[in-house]
């Protein structure tokens, strides 16, 4: 939780302080100072709105328009006393006036619609005081969204607003449309109170809080120490328990930069003492970190968000994912276990490994995780349901251990940390409900769709390309939900009229998205990884990308064929593509990394390319294609080292 001090990790090179990473990198973390009463006044009301979300999702029977406008209501009241206005360091117990006046107004807003849902509703048209109200409320989630979230997010959504206001509407006088554009946006369940927003309070809250709670049974702490007995005593184990860790974590997180930081304070200063160079290491942990977002059963809450617009069960979304997930963190784990063979580096010695045996007494720590899964998938209940139980559950789990048990201070201290957490996500989901509503009321879909097709010539290989440059550009510095709720207004309906089946387009668009986060110039978890090992920025962010290469070439597989994502596919198909993609995944990375048992030609590094795409690719020709230059490359690699040792 951002209200309370982060402590320090030291490095190589000397400490840094890992607050001042956050808060360079991370928006989340950029927070007001509260201390001593007013800081216990804060989180009791952080607190109560975890209470309040929990309530109304489990308990309460209300009109939509009721149950989101108090939901927004809250988030701006707590948004703004939490986030100031300007980054740097914030004085002690300090709001500004013209805080509180923004504060107020924007709650106000929100409860006068929900105070008059029934009668606002009832009638199509709203008054002039009403169309004050509505921007009042729109301009103050902006600036909330600003401050919590970024820049990048604000400006798609006032450049199609400006678009809304000049282009989208024939009407002759500006008023009028200023009425009808504040009428869809903020009065109606095509804006702000859409779809993501809904799904927002109905399902992430009540996550974000169980993540809350996992957080203070030490389950992070257990992650690594696990990753290090079972993968730290082989050559370049840092980094190789830096992928597992960074996929165990990523189930249950949902920020990037959150977990490259969090890992990468252990990580990353022993990747740099057994021998990996600095922008290797920050690169690696920030890949591995990145690709928590898509790791199921959460995928950075994005889940949710896909199973309710695609209109599919959660577990499906999750059973879908899964393929794809392991392919990358394969992907990574290869390229960085090729880097430490090339390099000759070790892994941990006997001493700095953890025993084993205390850790298996410890994955007591896993039943809320797992508990979790279950319900989702076979439950009838409902998932804020499964995540209710599994809050309880993860309070139990906690009673085992003395350090970690959740005493009425650490009750309100999760349940704050849960509220804060919600704020970033919320202020987002509603700013993507305005693009969304911008989108769908001008026409401005149709638009884009027509603009791409024409460009790619109706070729959908050339659709899926530029729709990827979109995904990138759109996708820098926002977070993961928003950055979903963003592309699949946006990007993914275009791949859906090109034949893309829906949900192969929206995980398409979903990964594109997310590696925004380490592609330049915007590449926010390999900046931060690269300020924890005292890297290069700019090279740790190339490196972060080839490492992450199974994220830009996965999605345009299974756009292609779907038979990846188990749409259309057989038991024997399936384990067919698991064993030939994590073979060419393996010969992909050895291309990239130029090393597979000795150093690569540059020939040899083509035909492994084309071999291990040829096998990610599912088909028979093609697997059989990339079988046989994989073989051949096998046999050159150990062919040419044994006459080496010969002579």
């Amino acid at each position: 939780m951002a209200l309370f001090k982060k402590k320090t990790a030291p490095v190589t090179d000397g400490p840094v302080n890992l607050d001042d990473v956050m808060k360079k990198f991370d928006r989340e973390s950029n927070t007001r100072v509260w201390e001593g009463t007013p800081k216990w006044i804060v989180s009791s009301i952080l607190a109560l709105f975890s209470v309040f979300c929990i309530y109304v999702t489990l308990f309460a029977t209300w009109l939509d328009e009721v149950r989101l406008t108090s939901f927004m209501a809250f988030i701006i009241f707590i948004g703004y006393l939490v986030f100031p206005a300007r980054k740097g360091k914030q004085k002690v117990n300090f709001m500004p006036w013209y805080d509180w006046i923004i504060m107020i107004l924007g709650t106000s807003s929100f409860l006068y619609f929900c105070i008059r849902a029934t009668e606002i509703v009832s009638r199509y048209k709203i008054t002039e005081i009403e169309v004050i109200i509505g921007i009042v409320g729109i301009l103050c989630l902006a600036e909330l969204c600003r401050r919590s979230v970024g820049l990048p997010i604000l400006i798609v959504a006032a450049a199609l607003l400006c678009y809304a206001l000049i282009w989208g509407s024939t009407n002759p006088d500006i008023f009028a449309r200023v009425t009808e554009n504040v009428r869809v946006l903020f009065y109606s369940k095509e804006g702000i109170l859409s779809t993501p927003i809904n799904v927002c309070s109905k399902y992430i809250a009540l996550f974000i809080i169980f993540g809350a709670f996992l957080e203070r049974t030490g389950i992070a702490d257990f992650f690594i120490k696990i990753s290090n007995a079972l993968v730290g005593r082989f050559s370049g184990g840092p980094a190789k328990v830096a992928v597992v860790a960074s996929a165990l974590e990523g189930m249950v997180s949902g920020s990037s930069v959150a977990n490259t930081v969090g890992s990468g304070a252990v990580t990353i200063p022993l990747m740099k003492r057994t021998g990996y160079k600095p922008e290797f290491a920050a690169a690696a942990e920030a890949s591995a970190s990145t690709g928590g977002q898509i790791m199921p059963p959460i995928m950075g809450a994005a889940a949710f968000l896909m199973a309710e617009t695609v209109g599919v069960p959660y577990s499906n979304i999750v059973v879908r994912a899964i393929l794809p997930a392991v392919l990358y963190f394969a992907g990574v784990f290869i390229t960085v276990h090729l880097e430490a063979k090339k390099e000759g580096l070790r892994g941990l010695t006997k001493e700095e490994l953890p025993r084993i045996k205390p850790l298996l007494k410890q994955t007591y720590l896993l039943l809320p995780l797992i508990l979790l899964i279950y319900l989702v998938a076979t439950s009838k209940r409902s998932i804020a349901y499964a995540a209710a139980i599994a809050i309880v559950v993860a309070i139990v789990v906690s009673m085992f251990n003395k350090e970690t048990r959740i005493t009425p201070k650490r009750l309100l201290e999760a349940l704050a940390a849960g509220g804060q957490g919600m704020i970033t996500v919320a202020a987002a989901c509603g700013v993507a409900g305005i693009i969304a509503g911008v989108i769908g009321s001008t026409g401005l879909a149709y638009m884009l769709f027509n603009g791409i097709v024409t460009l790619a010539g109706g070729k959908v290989i050339i659709a899926l390309f530029l729709t990827m440059l979109c995904c990138i550009v759109l996708g820098m510095g926002v977070p993961t939900t928003a950055n979903y709720c963003i592309m699949a207004a946006t990007c993914a309906p275009i791949l859906v009229q090109m034949g893309v089946p829906i949900i192969a387009a929206h995980f398409f668009v979903f990964y594109f998205g997310i590696v925004a986060d380490l592609t330049p110039p915007v590449a926010l978890a390999a900046y931060a990884g690269a300020a924890i090992a005292g890297a290069n920025p700019m090279k740790t962010a190339f490196t972060s990308t080839k490492l992450a290469i199974g994220a830009f070439i996965v999605p345009y597989v299974f756009a292609l064929s779907p038979a990846m994502l188990f749409i259309d596919t057989t038991v024997w198909e399936v384990v067919l593509i698991c064993i030939t993609s994590l073979v060419g995944m393996f010969a992909v990375s050895a291309s990239l990394e130029g090393f597979f048992k000795r150093k690569m030609l540059w020939f040899e590094r083509i035909i492994s390319a084309v071999g291990g795409l040829c096998l990610i690719y599912p088909g028979i020709v093609t697997d059989t294609i990339g079988l046989a230059l994989v073989a051949l490359i096998i046999v050159l690699q150990f062919t040419v080292k044994i006459k080496k040792s010969a002579s």
